[in-house]
């Protein structure tokens, strides 16, 4: 039901205002991709910021023997992005491979703990927490694991609309299984 509340929320923010829509994700397995992709169609941000992981379900830190399945992944990825014409912000993270990163999306990778600036206000990119707590930002994106850190918005705890310059932020959770999918060992207790 939440989730319901908050997409009829950004719809009503996106056909109400003349702001810039930014739209943050991170850690995203390929079991993702098409739910991003129906995001992007339904919104239309003008500015997608990726920080980190990109094919989050292939591992390439420890397995790089899978960097042709992570390729075709990111392959993948890079044509949904690509195509929605977007400004595209991407952060690389741990378990990405840079130079094919930067093969498929070129002068819009950024180095972790670069600082932007859109509509007067700031936003600090890293892939970890680490990467941003200490820059002076409006907003700090992140994601690589759950912590949260003030004026953070972690993309692993859901997909971050950021409307500029009001700030006014909408979090979209990801589709059930999506941890499990970016191989996070989830927790059950009593």
């Amino acid at each position: 039901m939440l989730g319901f509340l908050r997409r009829r929320k950004l719809r009503n923010l996106r056909k109400n205002t003349e702001e810039t829509l930014v739209m943050h994700v991170g850690d995203t397995p390929e079991s993702v991709y098409r739910f991003i992709e129906r995001l992007i169609d339904d919104y239309r941000p003008e500015i997608i910021i990726h920080t980190g992981d990109l094919v989050d379900n292939v591992k390439l830190e420890r397995k790089p023997e899978l960097k042709p399945a992570y390729e075709a992944g990111l392959r993948k990825l890079a044509r949904i992005l690509k195509g929605s014409k977007a400004k595209l912000y991407i952060v690389p993270g741990n378990e990405d491979d840079v130079e094919l990163v930067k093969r498929f999306f070129g002068e819009s990778v950024v180095e972790p703990g670069s600082v932007i600036e859109i509509n007067g206000k700031t936003l600090a990119l890293g892939h970890t927490w680490e990467d941003v707590v200490n820059k002076n930002a409006d907003f700090k994106l992140y994601g690589h694991n759950f912590r949260v850190i003030p004026k953070g918005l972690n993309a692993v705890l859901g997909v971050n609309f950021i409307f500029l310059p009001s700030g006014r932020v909408v979090r979209i959770d990801y589709p059930v299984g999506t941890d499990t999918a970016r191989g996070y060992k989830l927790r059950r207790g009593l």
